[in-house]
């Protein structure tokens, strides 16, 4: 029998060639070359991200100022600009990042000329890099004030056929602009182009709601020793209609009666709803007159009859003449805030009393009356939740802060009033705002 020699470490006859082992430069390469394709990876990623949320604003401001501060982090320039154009080439807007403020001819900045490189993109709407700016025989230099830049990276924002702006990047961090750089903004741009063109449709199409819901409201009567103001607001988020309304009446009696409700809920279900109720608050308060309970009762009866007792909550409210001079505020509440009294001595309060149920609980439920007697001068403002209530603050604090306001502003004409009470939001509501103010006169 014949002994198997044992094998050695080597490789043996049936063994493939050898493998050399990796030295540190190899090991250098692959490493490289992996970095390469994590940033790679993580560029694309961070473009993806970027066109998500650029898709997903609707608002047209919003949409600007994201496209140039993604453009800025994708390419890690220093600076950027967004150049706005109108049909026939000029620039109308610069919305800027990493230097200054965003200049518009509203807000009395003064834009591109177009006579420099700026212009170079508006006349030949291609992509466009520049390494170095300063021998660039086009460059036109910089204004007084304005950071030195040495180089560029711009390209054309395109909505459908036309070129609705440039995209401008100046000064990369951490080299010159690539090929990469360009096509990644590029494909920005392309996204870009889509999201302004749907922002500017959604524009349009939420300006002609908003006007249908300012449609439905009534104008305001010219009544003698009465002063009368309204505003509706819309809510600055989708849908920007809903079923927040104001009425005044004259009555048969020659009381002013004063309206105001909020349907539950929003768009145009709520805006049909509303119409419906507001209408037949008219018929039925022009036929009761007084007291305001007693309108409510009769609205709820007819609603849960004619439209199965739709939710909403609504104040009435009537301003009766006083033989010693001023009114009589008598009103009624279904579930609504209560009225805002303002004084002229600078003092202002709601005047919390039961609200009783909303429309559509039970037709059945009483709503009692109140009555405050309203001096020369005084202004009561009725308005829905719209304008005490955000999702960072409680209704308790959003009323405080509305009395505040009405104080300071007391002896203020009675539109700047009002204005003061929406101003403070700043333009960021989350709901809608009716807003009815009548203020007593001598």
């Amino acid at each position: 029998m014949t002994s198997t020699p044992a094998r050695g470490p080597g490789p043996g006859p049936g063994d493939g060639p050898a493998i050399p082992a990796l030295g540190a430069e190899h090991l250098d390469r692959i490493q490289a070359g992996l970095k390469e394709v994590a940033q790679a990876h993580g560029r694309i990623r961070g473009l993806l991200d970027a066109v998500v949320a650029i898709s997903s604003a609707l608002d047209l401001n919003v949409v600007l100022h994201t496209v140039v501060d993604t453009a800025c982090r994708l390419v890690r320039a220093r600076y950027g600009a967004l150049g706005v154009l109108d049909r026939s080439g000029e620039f109308t807007e610069l919305i800027t990042a990493g230097f200054g403020e965003d200049q518009s001819r509203d807000a009395g900045g003064e834009l591109p000329h177009g006579t420099g490189l700026l212009g170079e993109l508006v006349r030949d709407p291609r992509p466009l890099r520049v390494d170095d700016l300063t021998s660039h025989p086009r460059a036109a230099g910089f204004p007084e004030g304005h950071p030195v830049m040495s180089s560029l990276l711009g390209v054309p924002i395109r909505a459908r056929d036309t070129v609705y702006g440039n995209l401008y990047l100046a000064d990369k961090t951490d080299g010159a602009f690539t090929d990469e750089d360009l096509e990644i903004v590029t494909a920005l741009a392309g996204a870009a182009g889509i999201a302004i063109d749907n922002a500017r449709l959604y524009q349009r199409l939420r300006q002609a709601t908003e006007n249908f819901q300012r449609r439905l409201l009534p104008d305001l009567p010219a009544l003698d020793d009465l002063e009368l103001q309204a505003r509706y607001q819309p809510s600055t988020e989708a849908p920007r209609i809903g079923g927040d309304w104001y009425d005044l009446i004259h009555l048969p009696d020659k009381v002013p009666c004063l309206m105001v409700g909020d349907v539950m809920g929003h768009g145009p279900e709520a805006a049909i709803v509303m119409s419906q109720i507001s209408n037949i608050l008219r018929v039925i308060a022009f036929d009761e007159q007084e007291p305001p309970s007693r309108i409510l009762h009769r609205l709820d009866d007819v609603l849960h009859e004619l439209h199965g007792g739709p939710m909403a909550t609504v104040i009435v409210a009537r301003l009766e003449p006083l033989p010693q001079g001023g009114r009589l505020l008598r009103w009624a509440s279904a579930g609504h805030l209560p009225p805002l009294l303002v004084t002229p001595n600078h003092r202002s309060r709601y005047l919390h009393a039961d609200t009783g149920p909303p429309l559509g609980v039970d037709p059945e439920l009483p709503r009692p009356d109140h009555e405050e007697a309203l001096p020369s001068g005084a202004t009561v403002l009725l308005h829905t939740d719209g304008l005490v209530e955000d999702r960072a603050h409680s209704l308790d604090d959003g009323m405080r802060r509305s009395v505040d306001i009405a104080a300071r502003h007391a002896q203020e004409p009675l539109p700047r009033l009002c204005d003061a009470l929406l101003g403070h939001r700043r333009d960021a509501f989350n709901d809608d705002v009716a807003l009815l103010a009548a203020r007593l006169t001598a």
